[in-house]
């Protein structure tokens, strides 16, 4: 145990100091620590109004995904959900939007993150690794934290404020890294039954070929010896998760389409939290979603929480 560590185990005065020290944790002063480009102003947000000069498809030449060489309805034939079985070769079953230009599918940093080498469609310019590691080393820091609670002598319901106030702080500074470095891809997550997989998919593979939806869309194959009532997940991809007005309107779109029933809430959850392994039940006990659909609808006029 190095000094540090054996003060703030020995000494609950320090405390103070180290919540001081992650509630200062910075996205920018950690880019320029580790030598990291500047960051880019923000860009604009999508406009789902205009059109595109020529069609894109970064997930060109994958045979899991839509190419635009066939319909989508050829498509929804050639691998319908219900009955593609998964595979090395079909992990999922994916459609872009091909009125966004992203970065070819086999050249995009993702490719390198194991099991995270089919989300959102990466934008020309992120930083996948450097939002893993910097998101991996905001998660240790708060893990020490949060394990050197308990040994202070701060009366309990002090440990659960601090302990509720540092997950919270490192989920921001872990989205404020992912949107510096441009990893701003998020997913609408959906559960249906098999039974109903074939026709929710089509909704959705239609819509986001029209520029209905958001940037992309996935759906999981058949698994082997899947029960009947095991759910299927379908991702619904936004181009960026502090766009709270384009992240509504998808979901409302979900909604008016008959995919997503109002008293049934669906979950939202960054790439980034995906690339960096926070999942349900994660060990750092933070959230693996930002947003809710029940938030959404509860707030018809606006989405703000």
């Amino acid at each position: 145990m190095d000094s540090d560590e054996s003060d703030f185990y020995g000494d609950p005065e320090t405390v103070d100091d180290l919540y001081e020290r992650v509630r200062n944790f910075d996205a920018e002063t950690w880019i320029r620590r580790n030598e990291i480009h500047p960051i880019r102003p923000r860009r604009q947000k999508l406009n789902h109004t205009d059109t595109a000069s020529h069609l894109h498809n970064p997930y060109s030449g994958v045979p899991y995904a839509w190419q635009l060489s066939e319909t989508v309805d050829a498509f929804l034939d050639r691998l319908p959900p219900a009955t593609t079985d998964q595979s090395m070769d079909v992990p999922w079953i994916f459609i872009c939007n091909p009125w966004i230009a992203r970065l070819p599918h086999l050249e995009a940093e993702s490719q390198s993150v194991k099991g995270c080498e089919d989300e959102a469609p990466i934008e020309f310019g992120s930083q996948v690794r450097m939002v893993a590691e910097a998101g991996m080393e905001r998660l240790e820091l708060a893990r020490k934290f949060l394990e050197g609670l308990p040994n202070t002598n701060k009366v309990q319901s002090s440990v659960e404020t601090y302990g509720r106030k540092e997950r919270k702080q490192a989920l921001d500074d872990i989205l404020n890294l992912a949107h510096a470095a441009q990893v701003r891809a998020g997913k609408w997550m959906i559960f249906c039954p098999p039974a109903e997989v074939n026709e929710i998919w089509r909704i959705i593979a239609k819509a986001t070929a029209n520029n209905d939806l958001g940037i992309a869309a996935k759906v999981a194959p058949r698994q082997p010896e899947e029960s009947k009532r095991k759910e299927r997940l379908v991702c619904v991809y936004t181009a960026d998760f502090s766009d709270k007005a384009d992240v509504a309107r998808v979901v409302k779109k979900l909604r008016e389409l008959g995919v997503v029933d109002r008293h049934r809430a669906i979950y939202y959850k960054p790439d980034a939290f995906t690339y960096i392994g926070i999942s349900q039940g994660n060990p750092w006990g933070v959230r693996a979603s930002i947003y809710s659909s029940t938030d959404v609808f509860k707030k018809e006029k606006g989405f703000d929480i």
